[in-house]
């Protein structure tokens, strides 16, 4: 049979076909899913959580008691009636600190102890000969990169645009009562007064300087992603090529081991116990590159150790089972589920709640998303269970158990069915098995 040429394959209507709409559908999918869910993060926001703390104490001017913390918190409240984008959280500065710390809020408005005494020093009148200037009102805007960037940015606008619009509306106030007073203020004092509220910004929970912005859980966390992926893959072509069913080449050399004919569910059994030993090589590695050479800010290595090791673990037994069950496709979904639906719902750096809702619902179950939160307590909250690091456990044993369950049943299904995988001839039981060869690759 004359071999085909080059000319004769590229003719094959079959092969343009088949290559055109997988890669139709890979280029399609990406780009639906990861623009799709980025495009129109401010479009899309909706309960932002902020924290808003009033900690005024309140002041007596006038023969009254005067609460303009409550007013401004009346106001913030009153305007969120139309905007639905931020969820503003009213707690104590205490329980604001705590939601900070565990990246349960994207930043807070402070409002702080003497914010009506140091407004109602504004108004009263100064005698000459004191010489001194009223302390300016404050209000406090803090920003928690910890729970995302972007997150935190949208928060500390929404804040700071909260904070000037309760300065311009205590500055009316101000201004009347300075013209009740009749009192004659020169120009910078009156635009002194029409906007008296300082508004300053600080982070309110800080972190180190070698956190990529607070972006580096994110990244350890595709990181071990991807190793579990490309481990799965490799377990699976090493398994293959040491039971004879693929060839290894070696430059021009090819390499074959005879076929050993077993059963599917003791293939999956091979390769997931084989992904298994190498997640703790991988695992152990990631974490020597990224904390022992980068230097990255990292605590509690023995337990990020094992976090590390896990996660690569369950994602590399979830993608054998997907390769179990659909052969070469499932290495197609494998990438969709893992990599093209997750980081787009993943939250680590568009938050969830500026996500459009299908993946604000991919969100819930998305492997990504749950990793990274673990890691984000590892790494930023001092391991705290409930700050992501329980549910990132759970659905991790949720995944393996759902990954064990799913390959096994698949297997054995197509094994009780006679679907093997390169047909048993009746010959295989009498015929010795030939012993491996090195030979040229041919076409």
């Amino acid at each position: 049979m004359p071999h085909p040429t080059p000319r004769s394959v590229l003719r094959r209507p079959q092969l343009w076909i088949g290559t055109g709409l997988i890669a139709a559908v890979v280029s399609m999918l990406f780009a639906l899913l990861y623009v799709g869910g980025n495009v129109n993060p401010r479009g899309n926001l909706r309960d932002l959580p902020v924290a808003l703390v009033n900690a005024d104490a309140g002041a007596d001017a006038g023969g009254r008691h005067v609460a303009l913390g409550e007013q401004v918190v009346e106001g913030i409240h009153k305007a969120a009636e139309n905007d639905k984008s931020i969820d503003w959280q009213l707690v104590s500065r205490e329980e604001a600190d705590k939601r900070l710390g565990r990246g349960k809020v994207f930043g807070a408005l402070v409002i702080p102890q003497d914010f009506s005494a140091t407004v109602t020093a504004l108004a009263a009148p100064q005698p000459a000969a004191q010489g001194k200037q009223p302390v300016p009102p404050t209000l406090s805007v803090l920003t928690n990169q910890s729970a995302g960037s972007i997150g935190s940015s949208m928060s500390s606008q929404a804040a700071q645009k909260a904070a000037h619009a309760a300065s311009a509306r205590i500055g009316q106030e101000l201004l009347k009562q300075a013209a009740a007073q009749k009192a004659q203020l020169p120009t910078a004092a009156q635009l002194k007064l029409a906007d008296p509220v300082t508004v300053t910004v600080a982070d309110g929970h800080p972190l180190g300087a070698r956190s990529a912005m607070g972006l580096s859980a994110f990244y350890y966390a595709l990181v071990l992603v991807v190793c579990g992926m490309l481990g799965a893959n490799l377990v699976n072509s090493q398994v293959d090529t040491a039971l004879g069913y693929l060839h290894t080449d070696f430059g021009p050399f090819r390499k074959r081991e005879p076929v050993q004919h077993t059963s599917r569910v003791r293939t999956l059994a091979i390769g997931m116990t084989l992904m298994l030993g190498l997640s703790l090589v991988m695992g152990s590695l990631v974490e020597a590159a990224t904390v022992g050479i980068l230097d990255m800010d990292a605590s509690h290595l023995g337990h990020l150790w094992l976090y590390s090791v896990s996660t690569i673990a369950v994602v590399g037994i979830g993608s054998l089972a997907l390769f179990a069950a659909f052969g070469t496709p499932g290495m197609l979904l494998a990438t969709v589920v893992f990599v093209a639906m997750a980081v787009p719902s993943s939250g680590a750096t568009v938050p969830l709640q500026a996500l459009p809702g299908f993946f604000r619902g991919l969100s819930e179950f998305e492997p990504l998303r749950q990793i990274t939160e673990g890691l984000r307590s590892l790494l930023y909250y001092g391991a705290q269970a409930d700050a992501g690091l329980t549910r990132a456990w759970t659905s991790m044993g949720i995944a393996l158990v759902a990954a064990l369950a799913f390959g096994f049943a698949v297997t054995a299904l197509y094994d009780r069915r006679g679907l093997h995988r390169i047909p048993r001839p009746e010959a295989d039981t009498d015929t010795p098995a030939v012993p491996a060869a090195a030979e040229p690759a041919t076409a």
